[in-house]
């Protein structure tokens, strides 16, 4: 299993941050995200699904991304999500803003991946640490970028 957690400070008000993550705008910061469709309940509730399809190279994944936790607070945003990637990755991601002042925010990102068969198992095992570090951090930096756009 790969865990990580990173945060940085983004100069900007933490309900324009919040709004990158909503359902209009999340091809913004996942641009290989080719759809992204509400299915059961609302996009700002608990048990909210999406199917979402994600573009690797030439093949097209679909599946189904599950909200687990949604809170959307003055001072803090939170929204946590899972889904199964190709039967074989489970993905539980992690999304908090804290609010600084009015012009700055803190992000916080963190999640884990694991195999769930005997496949993505094997995959994990052969997984870069440096690789998955380099994802979180452009992650971190297409969100900063995109809340200046």
């Amino acid at each position: 299993m790969i865990h990580w957690k990173a945060e940085t400070i983004i100069e900007a008000g933490i309900e324009k941050v919040w709004d990158l993550f909503s359902d209009r705008n999340i091809k913004r910061i996942m641009p290989k995200v080719e759809e992204h469709t509400l299915v059961e309940k609302q996009e700002n509730e608990v048990g909210a699904k999406h199917k979402q399809t994600y573009r690797e190279g030439k093949r097209l994944e679909t599946y189904f991304v599950e909200t687990i936790a949604y809170e959307d607070l003055n001072e803090k945003k939170h929204k946590e999500i899972r889904f199964v990637l190709g039967k074989a990755f489970e993905v539980h991601l992690v999304f908090s803003l804290l609010k600084m002042d009015e012009n700055r925010t803190k992000f916080i990102y963190e999640g884990t991946n694991k195999g769930v068969n005997f496949v993505g198992r094997a995959m994990m095992k052969l997984a870069s640490k440096k690789s998955n570090n380099d994802v979180v951090q452009e992650f971190l930096e297409r969100v900063k970028q995109e809340v200046g756009n």
